[in-house]
């Protein structure tokens, strides 16, 4: 009976549920002193976090991120680099996410501010969030290649709808007409519906003029600026010389 209950439970794709049952099976002894109702919540314990802790890999894996092991814990607070410590372990608790608001990272290169975009992103998968990161010349090239498939609405609607989006290297080059256009497409979407982290060389005060100038440049920025949490990276050593393996 114990071998076809384990077989039931492996075609009903129960793996976790069907070793701690079989766990407690070859182990009676040891779990004698629990009731019934305390055993069954072991076993329903262990099929939970499986799926919690399997479901949270995917979102990681589905993220791109560009460093999936960062870790907001790991974050060094230089002095040199004068990092909003208070403003990130605010962050820490994803309530800018439930409040749909956006966070900007500015930076030289090599400042670490990647780093720190994709740890908030990990963290937020590590709460079920759905992310996504992306470097906006590559956003720009994505939806290029739909535009001549015909299947640039589909993209745009798919990532339009992320919890939080992670913009890197954005407007390390001047928009274009038509890169200004899918921006502001895809910010009209998701400004007060969804949270995004967006990094760049640049202060938002200079975003104006790369993105044209004009009444596109005026929307775009009105849809980002407004309800964002602004970080400026300082450091006269970029993160990698730090941390170069070759003396």
């Amino acid at each position: 009976m114990r071998n076809e209950t384990i077989a039931k439970l492996k075609a009903m794709r129960l793996p976790a549920f069907s070793e701690a049952y079989q766990k407690q099976a070859e182990n009676e002894i040891e779990y004698q002193s629990l009731s019934f109702h305390e055993r069954l919540a072991l076993i329903v314990d262990a099929e939970y976090d499986f799926r919690h802790n399997n479901n949270i890999k995917r979102l990681i894996k589905n993220a791109r991120f560009a460093n999936s092991s960062a870790f907001l814990g790991n974050i060094e607070y230089l002095p040199d680099r004068h990092l909003n410590r208070e403003l990130l372990e605010s962050l820490s608790d994803n309530e800018y996410i439930r409040q749909s608001l956006n966070v900007i990272l500015v930076g030289a290169t090599g400042c670490g501010k990647t780093y720190i975009s994709n740890a908030l992103g990990v963290n937020a998968c590590r709460s079920g969030y759905k992310a996504k990161y992306i470097r906006l010349p590559e956003l720009f090239s994505e939806f290029e290649a739909a535009r001549i498939q015909g299947k640039y609405q589909q993209l745009m609607k798919q990532h339009q709808k992320y919890a939080l989006m992670i913009l890197d290297e954005f407007l390390l080059v001047p928009a274009t007409d038509t890169e200004q256009r899918d921006l502001l497409e895809l910010m009209e979407y998701r400004c007060g519906r969804f949270s995004t982290i967006i990094s760049s060389q640049f202060t938002p005060e200079g975003w104006h003029e790369r993105l044209g100038g004009g009444a596109l440049a005026d929307s775009i920025l009105d849809r980002i600026i407004p309800s964002a949490y602004t970080m400026v990276i300082d450091g006269d050593v970029s993160m990698r010389q730090r941390k170069r393996l070759i003396p």
